[in-house]
């Protein structure tokens, strides 16, 4: 500030060149005189604490780049395309927008299981459990200052949309006013730079051709934004511990050793940097390169509601689509992912109305995604062909090379493909958008700043879907293939089943639910044969009941029940359900149950539409069995009360795997009167020590526990 002053003053006084011996350079001046006064107004406003006055005054004095850069944002961002294709009709932001059920906090340990898996996890925990905050207080939800938020959630949940609407509330005057500029950087479209080497400031010019007066120290008076979107679909190494170290803006480097420069703070370190990724790429960032870790949940019970009613115009057809979605619980669960409430309300808003109110309405996801498939494809020929019938050669040829791509790309874990991957499915990148059309709004096509195209369902269970359709469709085509079509699904029951964190789960729930006839009745005129799959219903789900009674993993085993839903058998869920209807104390005292009865009644529990608030083992048998029997319930539950159940060193054990687990809700647990002593509370301890133990109230009254117990105790509280 002292240099301007001293500039300033040299500009004022008589010895300064008079106007004639420099008309050349007035305009230069001129604008020099402005900025150097806008700094000194600027620096005394905020040393008087008027920091929104000082903000307001700079944004209304913004030079012109500024406001050409938030116009173009503004039209970029005002509306969403909610998964239909380049050649579809969109819809504003600002008319469909729900806000998302966004979390501060959330563990740093990285969560592999499939993330139907984790939003089954999530809607079991109860929201008083959590801080909730608004995508556009991101950056002001914590009392020290946060210059760096990693933003995790499950494919489809709305982490863009989240990003889009900040940008978009911020370029409309309503929040974030302190802000000068926000650069969104899309990862997949970061993957599309072709040059070895581009400063950051050619980056931004080429992203944001608006800002190209932007200089390089102007970076030193603007609040900016750098939105690195889809950390998940980077393709760049991101090698934070071997990257060379870079401070200056205009120079050269790979796009990667720019990236980690950034997000570290060595390059622009005032700037604020916002990463969204799904769930299993978040490890890519150091722990240290953040300050706030915030998870999207999607749409809570009532945000779900809210959306349909968004949505659909006539309030009785939202109410009809609502009560339905809530009498199926497997469907309700995945309306936190608002991508799932547009398929479900595209499907139930057609055969809820007057004309298909005859045809049955979806009760399962793969009865739900098949609607959702013929009627897209019916809209393709109808909106593109001009035509009122599907042209079924074309129709079956073209899903098939979309199957194809699904199925490869899931193998390899990938959401976004690009050029080379389409060649590699002999699918003709000139003729991209056909396909795209095939089913509109399933294959969406986007053109990046004209570096090239990329490619993507729009979500990973449409992705699941079409590459179970593939696998379904090859399986029962295949006449050099001897085996019967059970057979071959008991294959992908073991595959899946080989899976550590479940990334074969719905796509195989998918598979066995196109194995029924009602299934391929509604995709008939999309297959060419369908008699070898008749008969094989009966054998798969005696071989998926022989499996749960394997004692597999309490995850592995709910995920085998969703299948014998698709496969609509209900046998052992009902055979449980009157234990659990009994309400009577001690209900499965003296009965006998099998391994496949006890994951039933877990699957039973944990799929109750009531809230898992408190659990009383005293409902059910005391016993260390039932405790290690019901733990999965136990973990989704925020008290557990296991007083008077003749609990030992045993239970202590399970117990301390809960605590330990980062997606346990327990909160408040009750273990008095029971037989643990010394030894059972060293177990435990183990788990309260845990960074994941979310533990605030334990009660250990008479317990035996001794000296050593309580020196145990003491270390871990």
């Amino acid at each position: 500030m002292k240099e301007e002053l001293k500039i300033f003053k040299s500009l004022l006084s008589s010895d300064y060149p008079s106007c004639s011996e420099r008309e050349e350079d007035d305009d230069k001046d001129l604008c020099r005189v402005k900025e150097m006064f806008l700094k000194i107004t600027l620096n005394v406003l905020r040393k008087m604490n008027q920091t929104e006055l000082a903000n307001t005054l700079q944004t209304k004095l913004a030079p012109l780049c500024m406001k050409k850069h938030k116009s173009k944002l503004k039209e970029q961002s005002q509306r969403m395309n909610e998964g239909i294709s380049s050649q579809g009709s969109s819809t504003l932001v600002n008319e469909i927008y729900t806000d998302l059920y966004i979390t501060e906090g959330g563990s740093e340990d990285i969560n592999n299981e499939h993330e139907v898996r984790q939003i089954e996890t999530a809607s079991r925990r109860s929201e008083t459990q959590e801080t909730q905050i608004k995508c556009n207080d991101i950056f002001k939800v914590q009392n020290k200052p946060i210059r760096s938020v990693l933003t995790k959630g499950v494919a489809g949940i709305g982490k863009t949309v989240s990003v889009q609407k900040f940008i978009l509330d911020w370029t409309e005057g309503k929040e974030n006013q302190d802000l000068h500029f926000i650069f969104p950087l899309p990862f997949r479209e970061l993957n599309l730079i072709k040059q070895k080497n581009i400063s950051l400031m050619d980056l931004l010019h080429q992203f944001f051709t608006d800002t190209k007066e932007l200089r390089s120290t102007d970076f030193d008076d603007y609040k900016v934004v750098f939105v690195f979107d889809g950390l998940d679909e980077c393709r760049l190494p991101l090698d934070f511990s071997k990257n060379q170290s870079l401070s200056d803006v205009t120079e050269p480097a790979s796009v990667d050793v720019l990236l980690t420069n950034l997000i570290k703070g060595n390059l622009l370190p005032s700037a604020l940097i916002w990463i969204t990724s799904r769930p299993a790429a978040t490890n890519q960032i150091p722990p240290e390169c953040v300050d706030l870790i915030t998870d999207v949940r999607g749409f809570n019970d009532p945000q779900k509601d809210e959306y349909f009613r968004k949505r659909i115009n006539d309030e009785s057809l939202a109410n009809r689509i609502i009560t339905h979605m809530k009498s199926s619980r497997s469907l309700y669960i995945m309306c936190h992912i608002p991508v799932f409430c547009w398929i479900s309300a595209t499907v139930l808003q057609r055969m809820l109305s007057e004309a298909e109110s005859q045809a049955q309405i979806p009760k399962t996801l793969t009865q739900m995604f098949t609607h959702f498939l013929m009627f897209q494809t019916k809209l393709k020929s109808q909106k593109y062909d001009g035509k009122c019938e599907v042209d079924l050669q074309q129709a079956r040829k073209s899903l098939e090379s979309l199957g194809k791509l699904a199925f490869q790309q899931l193998e390899k874990g990938n959401l976004i493909f690009y050029e080379e991957d389409l060649r590699e499915c002999d699918i003709d990148v000139r003729e991209a958008s056909v396909y795209s059309g095939v089913c509109t709004q399933i294959f969406r096509e986007e053109f990046g700043l004209n570096l090239g195209k990329v490619f993507s369902f729009v979500h990973l269970s449409v992705q699941e879907f079409l590459a179970a359709l593939f696998m379904f469709l090859f399986l029962i085509q295949d006449k050099d293939n001897q085996s019967s079509v059970s057979d071959l699904l008991k294959r992908e029951v073991d595959k899946a089943l080989q899976s550590e964190n479940g990334h074969l789960d719905l796509y195989l729930r998918f598979l066995l639910g196109l194995s029924l006839e009602s299934s391929q009745t509604i995709l008939r005129d999309l297959m060419t044969q369908t008699g070898r799959s008749s008969d094989s219903k009966q054998e798969i789900v005696e071989y998926i009941k022989m499996k749960i009674r394997e004692n597999l993993s309490p995850e592995k085993s709910i995920n085998l029940f969703h299948c014998l839903n698709e496969l609509n058998d209900h046998s052992l869920v009902q055979e449980v359900q009157s234990y659990v209807n009994r309400g009577d104390e001690s209900s499965l005292s003296g009965v006998s149950l099998s391994p496949a009865q006890w994951s039933a009644l877990v699957f039973v529990l944990l799929n109750s539409e009531e809230e898992l608030d408190e659990f009383n083992l005293r409902s059910y048998d005391r016993s260390d069995e039932c405790l290690l029997r019901l733990l999965p319930v136990i973990k989704a539950s925020r008290k557990a009360d296991l007083s008077r159940c003749n609990l030992t060193e045993k239970s202590c054990s399970a117990l301390a795997s809960v605590l330990r687990s980062n997606s346990s809700s327990l909160t408040e647990l009750n273990l008095s009167h029971n037989n643990l002593q010394d030894s059972g509370v060293k177990l435990l301890s183990d788990g309260l020590k845990n960074t994941n133990c979310k533990l605030q109230i334990l009660h250990l009254f008479n317990c035996s526990i001794g000296s050593e117990g309580c020196v145990a105790l003491t270390s871990a509280l």
